[in-house]
C-alpha cells in the first residue's frame, strides 16, 4: 500500500483545520489600540494552536517520509490522530473566548494529550510495521520529547483548576520543545 493519498488526506485535513481557526477569529470593535484588548486571549490561543498543529504537521510528514510501507492499521490510528486534531479548532475557540478559564483550558490540554497518545500510537503502528531494525525505528529511539509532552500535558490538565497559567506555561513549554524540527528522522535520512 502507498503512502501518498495518506500524506495528501492528512495534509489537507491539517490546512483546513488552521483555516477553521483563523476564520474564528473576530475582528476587534473600534479602531484605537485599545480595541485591540479583548481579543488578545483569542489572539494567544490561536497562535499557541496554530504552531501545535505545525508541530504536528512538521513531524507527521518526517516519520512518514521515512515509512517505507503503510497498512490498514497505520491507516486507522492516522484517522485517530486526525480525529484529535481536529478537535484543536473548537477547543482553542473555547479557551480563547473564555480567557483561559480553568474548564476550557483543562479540556484544551486534553485533546492536546490525546493527540500526542494518538501521535504515539501513530508512531508505534508505523514502526511495528517497517520492522525493529528500520531506519525509522532506529531515528525515533527513545523518544524523550515524546514522553516529556505526555507528561506536561497529563500534568497541565489538573493544574488548570489550581491556576490555569501554570498549564498555559506547560502548553507553551511543549510548543517551544518541539519548534525546532525532531532532526532524529532527517539525520537518518541523509545517510
Amino acid at each position: 500500500m502507498t503512502k501518498t493519498r495518506l500524506e495528501a488526506f492528512s495534509d489537507g485535513v491539517i490546512a483546513i483545520l488552521i483555516t477553521i481557526m483563523v476564520l474564528e477569529l473576530k475582528a476587534p470593535e473600534g479602531t484605537e489600540l485599545a480595541a485591540l484588548r479583548p481579543v488578545v486571549p483569542e489572539f494567544l490561543t490561536y497562535v499557541l494552536s496554530f504552531v501545535m498543529l505545525g508541530i504536528y504537521w512538521n513531524n507527521h510528514h518526517h516519520m512518514l517520509h521515512a515509512a517505507e510501507r503503510i497498512s490498514g492499521g497505520v491507516l486507522w490510528a492516522n484517522l485517530n490522530l486526525l480525529f484529535w486534531l481536529s478537535l484543536v479548532p473548537f477547543v482553542t475557540g473555547w479557551m480563547g473566548e473564555n480567557h483561559f478559564a480553568p474548564l476550557p483550558t483543562a479540556a484544551y490540554g486534553a485533546v492536546l494529550l490525546m493527540a500526542a497518545v494518538s501521535y504515539t500510537i501513530l508512531q508505534t503502528v508505523l514502526i511495528r510495521r517497517q520492522g525493529p531494525d528500520s531506519r525509522l525505528a532506529q531515528a525515533m529511539g527513545s523518544d524523550l520529547k515524546g514522553k516529556l509532552s505526555l507528561a506536561a500535558y497529563t500534568s497541565a490538565i489538573p493544574l488548570a483548576f489550581v491556576d490555569q497559567r501554570i498549564s498555559d506555561a506547560l502548553y507553551v513549554a511543549v510548543a517551544l520543545m518541539w519548534l525546532v524540527p525532531d532532526a532524529r528522522i532527517e539525520s537518518r535520512m541523509e545517510r
